[in-house]
């Protein structure tokens, strides 16, 4: 399919996990895709594994917590590829601890990516979208969005934050032809997981994946393509008529634990 030809899209965090299966899948189906990295080495694999199937790719250093980093940024991405039409806000770092052993520090790290880098970059984008009158917002939130998950107060904050600003940007475009949109994944096997896994579990990896994937009633992780495939949808003009949602895709945890 083609449902990206002509089309830029921005993805922040693409270099690995899910935002390299997302900037992957967009590429696939035709985008111009402007992966955004803090260092470039990090989103330089993406891009040769695009380019390598004939898509077309490049990475871009940015810090997204930093709103002069993102605008001037997002100026580059435009003199290179032109008007951004789609912007998947994939990059976040977790964070373990409840109220009482996450420090001040520890929720302004959470913050300043997780919640700081979204509005950065959906202002970057904003204005372009106004002139060309369109384009679509995609946010990643979480399950931790809707529901009270142990040990993940930091986390959760900023997660609550993605799914609200995601709201109130659909209602306020909605007559400008803009749509705004987040989904909600549970765990998703990724790296990230892997890696956290080995050096909090050491010598129980098998046991603790097993656990960590038997919390989805579905008993196992989502796969980052299953996330890219709805990302893919949802920017698309096959859902040009879904605007504020928050799109559960979490093997059934939401609904059925």
């Amino acid at each position: 399919m083609e449902r990206f030809k002509e089309k830029v899209a921005v993805v922040t965090g693409g270099g690995s996990g899910i935002g390299a299966a997302i900037a992957t899948r967009l590429a696939a189906e035709g985008a111009t895709v402007a992966i955004i990295e803090l260092e470039t080495e990090r989103g330089q694999e993406t891009v040769d594994a695009i380019k390598a199937a004939d898509g077309s790719a490049s990475v871009f250093a940015c810090d997204v917590g930093s709103h002069d980093s993102v605008v001037s940024c997002f100026a580059k991405i435009e003199s290179e590829f032109g008007p951004v039409n789609i912007l998947v806000n994939n990059a976040g770092i977790a964070h373990v601890g409840n109220l009482s052993n996450t420090t001040e520090a520890d929720l302004d790290r959470i913050y300043k990516v997780n919640v700081k880098g979204v509005y950065n970059c959906m202002y970057a984008a904003i204005g372009g979208m106004l002139k060309q009158k369109g384009g679509v917002i995609l946010n990643l939130a979480s399950i931790a969005s809707k529901l009270g998950i142990l040990d993940r107060f930091a986390y959760s904050m900023s997660k609550g934050a993605v799914f609200t600003m995601t709201l109130s940007v659909a209602r306020d475009y909605v007559d400008k032809n803009i749509r705004c949109n987040c989904i909600c994944p549970a765990r998703v096997h990724t790296p990230f997981v892997d890696n956290f896994i080995a050096q909090n579990y050491p010598g129980e990896e098998e046991a603790v994946f097993q656990k960590l994937s038997e919390y989805q009633p579905l008993g196992r992780m989502g796969q980052p393509s299953e996330i890219a495939s709805l990302v893919a949808y949802l920017c698309s003009d096959e859902a040009a008529f879904i605007t504020g949602a928050a799109y559960d895709i979490d093997g059934g945890v939401t609904q059925l634990r």
